[in-house]
């Protein structure tokens, strides 16, 4: 939560516990922790593998975005990241991954997501101008009510699977150090390529694996 002048209270997760249940999963055993964001009323899952509470907890904040995670979409590695995470934290024994509604299209919904995937398509542009040219944010997201779950589930301090610092840094910005920041690296196709070129070249991410690849920039 936030106190009167906005600043924020890390005494405060911001989320409400409200169900906690055995999830089995194609990667193995998990337990399914429903939250409540108090300050939105959106609803927040953690999946949770083995005891998970204390420091350097195997970490994944993964952003929803239906198109990849449901329907396989080529346009992202999303989905991709989604299962690495699980088969690392599945294959560690222990772990938390965070599924964080309200992050489709790093926050500005999914209709302006895939009007965003339109121009990206049809005009050439960029995911970062394509946000730009709809008059939206680059990236919507906040990660108030993670660092609040984390808080809850008694994780002091997190291994972040992520290529993307400012990830951690906001994280941190909410009291959850991170005491590592873990690559989670896709192979690039044909369709993502020029994404994650501009994910490493307009938003900071740390993508090494795609230097010397050939194809479109």
């Amino acid at each position: 939560m936030t106190d009167s002048e906005g600043a924020f209270d890390v005494g405060d997760p911001g989320v409400r516990r409200v169900v906690e249940v055995r999830l089995p999963t194609r990667y193995g055993e998990f337990r399914a922790v429903g939250f409540l964001d108090r300050c939105t009323g959106i609803e927040q899952v953690a999946l949770v593998r083995g005891e998970a509470a204390g420091e350097r907890v195997l970490t994944r904040l993964h952003s929803e975005c239906l198109t990849g995670d449901a329907f396989g979409s080529t346009h992202c590695e999303c989905g991709e990241q989604l299962a690495a995470s699980l088969r690392a934290i599945a294959e560690e024994g222990c772990g938390v991954l965070i599924y964080l509604q309200g992050h489709e299209g790093r926050g500005i919904g999914l209709l302006a997501k895939l009007r965003a995937m339109k121009l990206q398509q049809d005009d050439g542009l960029d995911t970062v101008d394509a946000n730009v040219a709809l008059g939206l944010p680059v990236d919507a997201r906040d990660y108030r009510s993670a660092a609040g779950m984390l808080q809850d589930l008694g994780v002091r301090s997190v291994r972040l699977l992520s290529n993307n610092p400012r990830k951690g840094e906001a994280l941190e910005r909410y009291g959850v150090p991170v005491a590592e920041r873990v690559p989670l690296l896709v192979p690039p196709g044909a369709e993502n390529l020029r994404y994650l070129r501009a994910k490493r070249e307009r938003l900071d991410h740390d993508l090494p694996h795609l230097d010397g690849v050939p194809g479109p920039s």
